[in-house]
């Protein structure tokens, strides 16, 4: 095979100094066939095969990878098997005993796609990123789209992932209650996208006009709030991978159960069990990491928790019923709620304090 020296003394001997193709083959001893590639063609030289190498152990679990992906194009393009995952699966139905390595390179070669670049950034500890993403999953007996509350802590890509049926302002307060509840306590910084449940109006820079109510849990909790700048998503890159791997590893195959607790059970147990995975280029575990690492990150949890709803102020008769939206709840069960007004107010303005009853929709008394 000729190097990239030698076709380049091919080349001129024939372009520069007019050597016919028969005179180069007899002064350098090779065939004239290699004397025509060499002028075609400047390139290193690439190797090609003819037929494809055998496959002596993974060969005969193609067909069954390949009606696999073939499936994998009916369902949602976030939630289809990545190529660990069907290397689970061989391992568990039939026993494959070969590597993971060789899994991989077929399914790529099957499902060819591009990836960009990046440059991995450092975060310090304390630094979290909060996201929302959108699954779907059997929910007694429905396929059903949910919305899953997304956090990571940066330094040490620890996931916690909640779902609820809507992105609502309750909801958005709900996971982060339980999010900063599951790690004993509270990240010093949080990094958002502009979402209209935390912005109000966004203005020059990096300023932004704050939901009231965010602004009162962000000081109940004594957190501080990062904002992107429009369209740059890609600032809380760590999220947004969350919510992939999360999509891709926690709810494939496409979960079937009754409730939302038991779903949200579910994520708990596959967040937690994912902290004993080693990232690339780090030479400690998720968990490790976090347990060296917990105490320096944040700020402990106060003696009560926030609130993860909104308060309004409304003039009512005594017979009347304040609707309240538990929009965070599962749907037919405490979708909605109402209470006498009559129950405890002052003045011309009803305050109701006390327990509410739970109707089907937020329908009468």
């Amino acid at each position: 095979m000729l190097t990239v020296d030698q076709r380049e003394e091919i080349r001129r001997a024939y372009f520069v100094e007019g050597k016919s193709i028969r005179r180069i083959a007899r002064e350098r001893r090779h065939d004239r066939r290699t004397m025509r590639k060499a002028l075609r063609d400047a390139g290193p030289p690439r190797h090609t095969l003819k037929a494809p190498r055998p496959r002596p152990i993974l060969g005969l679990f193609l067909a069954a990878i390949d009606h696999w992906l073939e499936e994998e194009q009916q369902r949602p393009p976030k939630q289809r098997r990545t190529a660990r995952r069907i290397y689970e699966r061989l391992v568990s139905e039939f026993g494959f005993q070969g590597g993971e390595s060789t899994v991989r390179q077929y399914v790529r070669e099957r499902r060819p796609r591009k990836r960009e670049v990046t440059i991995p950034l450092e975060h310090d500890p304390g630094e979290a990123q909060t996201d929302w993403g959108e699954a779907r999953v059997n929910l007694d007996g429905r396929p059903t789209r949910v919305q899953l509350f997304c956090l990571d802590m940066c330094c040490f890509h620890w996931p916690f992932v909640m779902a609820f049926l809507r992105q609502s302002q309750e909801s958005f307060f709900a996971g982060h209650v339980a999010a900063f509840e599951e790690m004993g306590a509270v990240p010093r910084t949080i990094t958002y996208d502009n979402l209209s449940l935390a912005v109000k109006r966004v203005l020059t820079g990096s300023r932004r006009e704050e939901q009231r109510e965010f602004v009162a849990f962000r000081s109940h909790y004594l957190f501080e709030s990062n904002f992107c700048r429009p369209a740059g998503a890609h600032a809380k890159g760590h999220v947004e991978n969350l919510v992939g791997y999360m999509r891709r590893n926690f709810l494939v195959p496409i979960p079937h159960v009754t409730s939302l607790e038991e779903l949200n059970a579910l994520l708990g147990e596959r967040c937690r069990g994912s902290v004993g995975r080693r990232l690339r280029g780090q030479d400690r575990t998720v968990g490790e990491a976090w347990e060296e690492d917990e105490l320096s990150f944040g700020a402990d949890l106060p003696e009560a928790a926030g609130e993860a709803g909104r308060c309004g102020e409304g003039e009512g008769a005594p017979l009347s019923a304040y609707v309240c939206d538990l929009g965070h709840r599962e749907r037919g069960q405490g979708a909605g709620c109402a209470v006498p007004a009559g129950a405890q107010h002052a003045g011309d303005g009803a305050a109701v304090l006390g327990d509410l009853r739970c109707g089907e929709g937020g329908a009468g008394p």
